[in-house]
Order: structure tokens, then sequence, then C-alpha cells
């Protein structure tokens, strides 16, 4: 489902559970009014599961978040949440797809790899954390895999 302004709070909370530089409302509050960002999110009985945070313009978007409450990760929610957007893109006439994620993250790596996004470069130091190298994926939806 789309999530919209009343879902802030509950997106900044999963953020703080899931990212060491988690984002804040005020940063929600400013980009859920530009039109080619959306927010898609899963929810659970308590609160908001998961979420998966883009930008869609003209033929391409960006992956910015993908997260999952940590006491359920694991039950394919990221990967239904994943396969969802990337068909809604599809529909939307998107052809292109990019993502950053950390070298470290190989279950979320093995996750993109299913649905065909493909290593394409490396933006050193890019996490503010820890300095941790970003590996930059792209998916050409006219051969990405459902997942």
């Amino acid at each position: 489902m789309r999530l919209g302004p009343a879902d802030i709070p509950g997106l900044v909370e999963l953020e703080r559970l899931c990212f060491a530089v988690p984002w804040n409302a005020k940063q929600y509050r400013t980009v859920m009014d530009n039109p080619p960002f959306r927010v898609f999110g899963l929810h659970h009985d308590e609160g908001l599961a998961a979420y998966l945070t883009l930008f869609a313009s003209d033929f391409e978007m960006e992956i910015l978040n993908i997260a999952v409450r940590p006491d359920l990760r694991r039950m394919g929610l990221g990967r239904r949440m994943l396969a969802h957007v990337l068909q809604l893109c599809r529909k939307m006439g998107i052809q292109r797809g990019y993502l950053e994620v950390r070298r470290s993250n190989a279950a979320a790596r093995r996750l993109y790899e299913a649905f065909g996004f493909e290593e394409v470069g490396v933006r050193k130091g890019y996490y503010p954390d820890n300095r941790e190298d970003a590996i930059v994926m792209r998916l050409e939806f006219e051969t990405g895999q459902p997942g």
C-alpha cells in the first residue's frame, strides 16, 4: 500500500530500528510533497512492518531505502514489497532502476540480484556512519527477473 503523511511517525520509528543514519520526520514531510517520491509499506499487528521509498521520473527510478522491522525479517516481506513496487514501475513505463547498497549487506545484494539488479559501480566511503562503500546496482526492466 502507498503511504502518506499520516504514516510518518511509523516510518521514523522503523528508520531508527533499521539504519545507523535514519531519516527524520522533517525529511519525510519535505519529500512527501514531491510527486516523484513514493513510499510503499506493509502493516503488521503492531504497526508498520516494512517500507520502500523511491523516486520515479520519466523512464528511471531509484530505490532510496527498503527496510523490514528486525523481528519480522526473513519472512519474505522485503521480497514481496520489492516485487510489488517493481511491477508498478513496469506499468508506469519505467525502463531502468538504480539503488545503492552497503558492500557488507550480502542478504540485500542477493535479494536485488534475484530481481535482476546488477552491480555497475562503487561509491567509495559513501555511508557517513562508517565510511563503508556503496555498491551501485542497476536493473534494466526489459531484462529483469520477476524475483
